[in-house]
């Protein structure tokens, strides 16, 4: 049904709406509230807490708009009783052209009380007190686009809950087993709720709805996509022995189930599709080698794809050291001209075995004689997409991808349903625990004071910061303002700065620089999250851990400890939040990352675990809809009911399908 069939729609909001993923009625049903506002009560800014979240009245004295400032702001002084304070909205200057002096509006948004300075509020959302005045119960707040408001959007989508006739996909005899409401009568008390128990319960089962045919879909792509074994790998069991013997180590029990698992794979009648995830440090690496030996030593070619120069080079130095016998070369967009042809001409005609390299191997120009292994590390890093570009270089390869970012077991079926999934648990018995503790200001100097001294005795330390440029508010230090000061800090200690924003070369110029120890100190994002090993670091500074997500404080604590030595990380944090405080004490007193990551989903929301925050990756139509962990088990059941062959499972395939397609460029990619 079109949008332009609504009352209110013009054509502009319907630009509007497109731009928010909206091109029909049916869509409009699928733009979840991001939030909800409880018009039962209003706070008193003058109670509010800092960095409480508020909803209030106030009447707008004054409003100004500078366009001028380093980042252009809109801000507005108000009233309240005998109050005034003042807020502010960077970037968003049609914020001035809405609000009226003299008018009374409700303001919903963060609280900034400290230093002394008075209350203000960032970028809250607003809407004339007059038009919501005479409501009651709660109002649901949508992402909005130009000039939409929120009164708009929300007449568009009641409009569309009275137009659209709304069938779930799950079979009516299994909506009657599970206890399920009608997806319609969900739909509406999400959008239209009267208390949170409607928010609860509606998120709930729509997620249920939505998962139900995520899971289904991968069901059909994992059952229709296998594909039959053309390379027959030769190997024996004495290979893999002689091979293995060659680490200065035993492989722990998970990496010999795993390297059996890939054994197997590679053994059957049908191509391997393998996930491979493992705790930071679990010794995936060792595993991938021993898959690129099973490759080689049966007369085929590998390929391992990194997201980054620096781990590429890390594991195309480590194919070289244990498979010597074979040409190991590194590939990407820094290779050299001359070195890229000789490279492509070695894969296209066979002399090259083994190739290690970044999204270079994935080119059109790059051929192979013989292809049949492809391993991808990091996964999360790469949408199938990217894998298939590089499978399809060869003829029904092999594919093994890893991830050392720990997925709950309750959301792996969803991020990687194509996927045979194994899991090590184990760590190397090299690897030290890292002594883990929270730091507030008052302890900073003294801790540095103590770097210092580690530093003297050739241990090395990363300091991490969260962004590259400073917030708005003030309250995150930038990574070069850091960089600047932790120099003037520590006079006699040698640091190095790494960012996003350098270039491949230059990133690769500074990580081997800390790694052949010319830098005591690394300050950096969190570019270096993923793979980088120096084992000589043994101290790990997060700013602001606060901000992070558990799952990624442990992933950056995993950077150190890969050594013999003690290491130690600290957490610093002025977050007062009984949330935060519980969520670090959980990282400072575990070691486990999948225990870690199945508390951040507990505490955060599926819908938070899937967004920006953890992956990268935003799941578009789920988004903003936080929802128990208990809708992903009880779609996977009602799922593998819906299959068990009792069903006539032909429209649902189909409706599966859909679902995957409205959401592949985001899976994929």
């Amino acid at each position: 049904m079109k949008l332009s069939d609504l009352k209110y729609v013009s054509e502009a909001r319907e630009k509007q709406l497109n731009k928010l993923g909206v091109f029909t009625q049916e869509d409009l049903l699928r733009l979840y509230p991001r939030d909800f506002v409880d018009l039962t009560h209003t706070n008193s800014i003058a109670n509010a807490f800092h960095n409480s979240v508020i909803l209030t009245v106030c009447e707008v004295l004054s409003v100004e708009r500078n366009d001028y400032a380093r980042r252009p702001f809109v801000k507005a002084l108000c009233r309240q009783g005998d109050n005034l304070f003042q807020t502010i909205w960077f970037n968003q200057p049609y914020v001035a052209g809405k609000l009226a002096q003299g008018e009374e509006y409700l303001f919903y948004g963060r609280v900034q009380n400290k230093y002394g300075m008075g209350a203000s509020m960032v970028n809250p959302t607003f809407e004339r007190a007059e038009s919501v005045r005479n409501l009651q119960g709660i109002l649901p707040v949508y992402p909005l686009s130009g000039t939409l408001t929120q009164g708009v959007v929300r007449t568009a989508v009641r409009q569309a809950l009275r137009n659209v006739q709304v069938e779930s996909a799950i079979p009516f005899a299994l909506q009657k087993k599970y206890g399920l409401s009608s997806l319609k009568d969900a739909l509406y008390r999400l959008h239209c709720p009267t208390s949170q128990q409607d928010i609860a319960e509606a998120s709930e089962r729509i997620a249920i709805e939505e998962y139900f045919l995520l899971v289904s879909a991968f069901k059909v792509i994992k059952g229709d996509g296998e594909v039959a074994r053309v390379n027959r790998y030769s190997v024996s069991d004495g290979d893999m022995k002689e091979f293995l013997s060659r680490f200065p180590f035993e492989f722990t029990e998970g990496q010999k189930a795993a390297v059996r698992d890939v054994l197997s794979d590679v053994r059957s009648p049908k191509v391997m599709n393998r996930l491979l995830q493992g705790d930071v440090g679990c010794g995936k690496t060792a595993v991938a080698l021993a898959a690129a030996y099973m490759a080689v030593k049966s007369g085929f070619q590998s390929a391992v794809l990194s997201p980054t120069e620096v781990l590429a080079r890390q594991n195309c130095a480590q194919l070289q050291k244990y498979l010597p016998e074979f040409n190991v070369r590194f590939l990407s967009g820094s290779t050299t001209a001359a070195e890229k042809r000789e490279i492509k001409k070695g894969l296209k005609d066979g002399t090259v075995d083994i190739v290690c390299g970044t999204h270079a191997v994935i080119q059109k120009d790059v051929e192979f004689k013989n292809l049949s292994l492809v391993v991808c590390d990091e996964q999360q890093r790469f949408g199938v997409a990217q894998r298939s570009a590089l499978t399809e270089k060869g003829v029904n390869c092999d594919c093994l991808v890893m991830s050392a970012t720990p997925i709950p077991r309750t959301l792996s079926l969803v991020f990687y349903g194509d996927l045979d999934v194994t899991t090590i648990k184990e760590k190397p018995r090299s690897r030290q625990d890292i002594s883990t503790s929270i730091i507030k200001n008052s302890r900073y100097n003294d801790m540095l004071e103590w770097i210092c001294g580690e530093t003297k005795r050739g241990r090395q330390a990363y300091f991490v910061c969260p962004k590259i440029e400073g917030d708005d508010e003030g309250t995150v230090m930038s990574v070069t303002e850091l960089y600047e000061d932790l120099q003037k800090a520590m006079p006699t200690v040698r640091f190095g700065l790494l960012h996003g924003k350098m270039n491949d070369k230059k990133k690769e110029e500074v990580m081997s620089a800390f790694r052949g120890k010319e830098y005591d100190c690394l300050v950096s994002t969190t570019v270096i999250e993923v793979g980088v090993d120096v084992p000589d670091a043994t101290v790990m500074v997060i700013y602001n851990a606060d901000r992070f997500g558990l799952s990624q404080l442990h992933q950056l604590r995993g950077r150190v400890g890969r050594g013999s030595v003690k290491s130690y990380c600290f957490l610093l944090t002025d977050a007062d939040g009984d949330i935060a405080r519980e969520r670090l004490s959980v990282l400072k007193n575990n070691s486990d990352g999948f225990a870690i990551a199945e508390f951040d989903l507990k505490i955060r929301g599926g819908g938070d675990f899937m967004g920006t925050r953890q992956s990268g990756r935003i799941l578009s139509e789920l988004k903003t809809l936080r929802f128990p962990v208990s809708a992903v088990f009880t779609a996977k059941k009602i799922s593998d009911d819906a299959f068990s062959g009792a069903f006539d499972t032909t429209v649902l395939r189909s409706a599966a399908l859909r679902k995957y397609d409205s959401l592949k460029d985001v899976i994929l990619n």
